[in-house]
């Protein structure tokens, strides 16, 4: 590979000269004068309430909680880092996983009526946490992410894998040795689902978060519905057929007795798994015909069509779903479309492309359905490896109406303070910047919990930080 880091470019001529030789585009503020801070620092108007600035933190997911679902020390701790960032939306958090066989892992978040009261006080350190640092916490928004990870699912151990599907999928069955379609949930499977979700959802009011999301991303068991073109029955073929599980838990929701706003995390395209090729780069697995099974994709499996998308917008608009927080692809089948890295997680493959090309083409992305559904609020994605210039390019993109509001996820592993410095005008510490090392993945890829291992000193001092050196050496720790 023969792509510049980030740390390397230290002028803003040369990161623009950088962009131009990749021909790459992106929105950017040269400097970060009093219109660009103020672009970021704005309140977001929603509904009745004022969001205190434009940027949103993340759900990151650190494979620490109890195995009945139960926040640990490690989580409380990531809340709590979170409440501190200066980021006035809050996006879940983390996954909360709808029921046990939709854990993604046995350390996964988990809400049901036992564990209901203990992420009642999950958000409330978090809260806690803003008010020592802002003084105010009436401009805050909170949501909880709520899931089922699907095919993805790993409940009872970190070493099996549980998949639980839509429909046979050609590439990624046999990746996780499914040969029948015992682990398709039939319809009246599907109908039960609805009912944890609304559950789920009644349980996050009452524990006083503001809004639950629907989590429609990454590969796990909602998104694969928005693919399921091929499904037969209520749940599969048409769009309408495809979105009606989130019509039905919307309906829910809004007839429940505890009724609370929702929003959507949703990967607004996708393309074919990939897999390491000639020096472990990657590239994309082999397929003969029409990719059908990439939603916001262009049947070629490589590029992208927001038509379906923005179709997709129009139902949300209908189901009074304002709040739309954008992503793209997984982390499991083609982690470089989802989160650009220079550096690889253990179980993935080296990028094929510059990691700032897939920070374009999420951004632009979300510029084009923004362009088209104005009413709605898109938060953007892709940004943290951006690093020194990520200000930069939050502001042009703000300003320009791009997107409403700015995510940052694994930027604040590392570096919790980094909104509120950057909001202060203070100088960033680049010491503390995230270099996209991929440990926070690699680690929960074995089995241990994730964090910053290489900049958090915290992280550094655990146990768990040798294995994971032993690890990444191709050592059995």
């Amino acid at each position: 590979m023969n792509y510049k880091a980030i740390a390397s470019l230290k002028t803003s001529d040369e990161f623009l000269s950088y962009l131009h030789q990749l021909q790459i585009r992106l929105p950017f503020e040269i400097e970060l004068s009093c219109a660009g801070i103020a672009a970021l620092t704005a309140p977001l108007s929603y509904r009745s309430r004022k969001i205190g600035n434009r940027f949103c933190a993340l759900p990151m997911e650190g494979w620490d909680c109890a195995a009945d679902g139960r926040p640990g020390e490690l989580t409380i701790r990531r809340w709590r880092r979170m409440g501190q960032s200066g980021a006035k939306l809050i996006w879940g958090g983390e996954a909360a996983a709808v029921c046990h066989a939709g854990r993604s892992n046995p350390a996964q978040l988990w809400i049901n009526k036992n564990t209901a009261g203990d992420l009642a006080e999950l958000r409330k350190a978090l809260v806690a946490a803003h008010k020592e640092r802002f003084g105010r916490t009436d401009d805050l928004y909170i949501g909880l992410q709520l899931t089922h990870s699907g095919r993805f699912s790993k409940p009872n151990d970190h070493g099996r894998s549980e998949p639980i599907t839509i429909y046979r999928h050609p590439v990624l069955d046999a990746r996780h040795k499914i040969t029948d379609d015992s682990r398709i949930l039939a319809d009246s499977q599907l109908d039960a689902l609805v009912e944890n979700f609304i559950e789920a959802a009644a349980l996050a009011k009452q524990a006083g978060f503001d809004f639950v999301d629907i989590k429609h991303c990454h590969g796990y068991l909602l998104h694969e519905l928005l693919s399921a073109v091929h499904r037969s029955g209520k749940y599969g073929g048409s769009l309408e057929n495809r979105t009606r599980f989130l019509r039905a838990v919307v309906a829910g929701i809004r007839a429940s007795a505890e009724p609370i706003d929702i929003g959507v995390r949703l990967s607004v395209f996708d393309f074919i798994p990939f897999q390491p090729g000639p020096g472990k780069t990657g590239q994309p697995a082999i397929f003969k015909g029409r990719y059908p099974f990439a939603f916001g994709g262009d049947g070629t499996g490589l590029g992208i069509d927001l038509s379906e998308p923005n179709r997709l917008m129009d139902i949300f608009r209908q189901l009074d779903i304002r709040l739309v927080c954008t992503t793209a692809g997984s982390p499991y089948y083609n982690p470089h479309i989802q989160r650009p890295a220079l550096f690889p997680p253990c179980d993935g493959y080296l990028p094929p492309e510059d990691p700032l090309a897939g920070v374009a083409r999420q951004i632009n992305a979300v510029a084009e359905l923004k362009c088209r559904n104005p009413d709605l609020l898109f938060v953007g994605c892709a940004y943290t490896y951006l690093q020194e210039w990520l200000g930069h390019v939050a502001a042009g993109a703000r300003r320009q109406g791009m997107v409403d509001s700015v995510g940052v996820g694994r930027m604040l592993l590392s570096y919790p303070q980094f909104v509120g410095d950057l909001l202060a005008g203070r100088p960033i510490n680049r010491k503390l910047l995230c270099r996209t090392f991929s440990d926070c993945t690699t680690a929960p890829r074995n089995g241990l919990v994730s964090g910053c291992y290489p900049l958090d000193e915290f992280y550094k001092s655990r146990e768990e930080y040798h294995i994971l050196r032993q690890i990444k050496k191709g050592q059995k720790p």
